[in-house]
């Protein structure tokens, strides 16, 4: 448990450590502030189209080889981050950073297929989730106070070493990761994932000729309409493929669509709102006519306290859990964090009420990065704990990268978001998006209760399927 706790450590510098200065690398790389949203959005759906193949390969040939590459790959596009001398070069290196998303479902993989044959297995999950989500919050309060006090002390370049050096740490230290085997029999789809990936990248290639040419470009909309179709035939190719990389059939049980669901519309906010969050914080009032002009110190202040209250989140989730069952508690976070975005509305202009309306985001969400993965893999058959748990981070980084690249959208299309000007009505539209987001993930998971409550108590889902089939 605690080498996997220091995967989360490193996990925690990478999504805590650039936020305070993201304004900084804009200025380096003399950017716009709306433009670092693309960062963000090739991050997510490179990671949305990453987490699904490695971690079919976890259940195939281990989780702890599956780690470490995983590991060495994010490890070398850190390093590229902290040289990258152009845009363009930060942006290949910012995706291919995004291979650290699968840390989380892998881990707890590992602990439910360590925990199998125990009556208490989904509680034990649920637990060693909430502690790992609760060290990854701490990481990230940790690395963003201290990149706050580094800006402006030693130059760019040296303070984006220090995420680098942290991540290639983790690769040694995982050797020493007892291995949990794969299961015999499986293969790899590859035909799926080509059909996954061509259909997201086109959804995303119609978003960014959107940002380009505005929302009224034909080619950008058959883009996007050709992304959704190929949909389709991937779901037909997965159904009948005897050991598909996503299990369409497994996603027909409400127990399983139903988490992953969740996991699509929290990452919404908790992945995709995370640039607009930075920015709107460092903007300045007397410019922009909005924005709480704070420095990079400031600004990690209120970013550690919104982490801090994610990682209360998370740890309550245990208490929760037992009080208003699984479902329930998921449900209930839902509804909170989108409290805390539609407060966003009418308390924008005020600093102080901003501590609190970050406060409520953050506990509704903190809860739902724990229990989301351990709802899956309790839904799951053996053989698919790591597929489904590392779908969930799937379905979460797709749902924040298509919501950085709509956000990106929606802040250009009001303006640019630079020293010249821009406007309110786009941050408007990102708030109501996330609190809508939130709405419809706890309706679904009411919705779904009855027909799901079994499976995400711990029973299992059925068998795996058969390589025959």
């Amino acid at each position: 448990m605690a080498l996997l706790a220091a995967v989360e450590v490193a996990s925690g510098v990478i999504q805590g450590y650039y936020g305070p200065v993201m304004v900084d690398i804009a200025h380096d790389l003399d950017v716009r502030y709306a433009d670092l949203n693309w960062l963000e959005a090739a991050q997510l759906v490179f990671s949305a189209l990453v987490v699904p193949p490695l971690a079919r390969w976890g259940d195939l040939v281990g989780h702890k080889r599956v780690l470490v590459v995983a590991t060495a790959v994010t490890a070398l596009a850190t390093w590229g981050i902290a040289f990258a001398p152009s845009f363009p070069m930060m942006l290949v290196a910012w995706t291919l950073q995004g291979t650290y998303v699968v840390w989380l479902p892998i881990e707890v993989a590992v602990v439910h297929r360590r925990t199998a044959g125990r009556p208490d297995q989904g509680r034990l999950t649920r637990r060693a989730a909430a502690i790992l989500v609760a060290t990854l919050e701490l990481s990230v309060i940790a690395a963003a106070v201290l990149a706050g006090q580094l800006a402006g002390q030693v130059s760019l370049t040296a303070m984006l070493v220090l995420p680098a050096v942290v991540v290639t740490a983790c690769v040694p230290l995982l050797a020493l990761l007892e291995e949990v085997h794969g299961l015999p029999g499986g293969r790899f789809d590859w035909g799926g994932l080509v059909l996954l990936t061509l259909a997201v990248l086109a959804v995303l290639g119609g978003l960014v000729v959107i940002r380009v040419d505005g929302v009224t470009s034909l080619p950008a909309w058959l883009l996007v309409a050709v992304g959704g179709a190929l949909l389709v035939p991937w779901w037909r190719y997965e159904d009948r493929h005897p050991d598909p990389l996503v299990d369409v059939g497994l996603l027909r049980q409400p127990a399983q669509w139903s988490v992953q669901a969740t996991a699509f519309l929290v990452g919404v906010s908790l992945l995709g709102a995370q640039v607009p969050l930075a920015t709107y914080f460092r903007s300045d009032p007397a410019v922009h006519g909005y924005g709480f002009g704070l420095t990079a110190a400031q600004g990690s202040a209120r970013i550690a306290f919104y982490v801090a209250c994610l990682a209360i989140g998370a740890l309550l989730l245990g208490p929760v859990s037992r009080r208003l069952g699984t479902r329930r508690a998921m449900a209930a976070g839902c509804a909170v964090y989108a409290l805390g975005y539609a407060a966003w509305l009418p308390l924008h202009a005020s600093p102080g009420a901003a501590w609190g309306v970050m406060a409520v985001i953050g506990l509704g969400t903190g809860g739902l990065v724990a229990a989301v993965p351990a709802a899956a893999a309790a839904a799951a058959p053996a053989g698919r704990v790591g597929s489904a748990t590392g779908l969930t981070n799937a379905a979460k980084t797709i749902g924040g990268g298509l919501a950085s690249s709509v956000f990106a959208i929606c802040l250009a299309r009001t303006g640019s978001i630079d020293a010249s000007g821009g406007s309110l009505a786009g941050y408007e539209a990102v708030w109501s998006i996330c609190a809508a987001s939130g709405l419809l993930a706890a309706v679904v998971l009411v919705v779904t209760a009855r027909s799901a409550g079994a499976a995400l108590t711990g029973v299992p889902a059925g068998p795996a399927r058969s390589p025959s089939r």
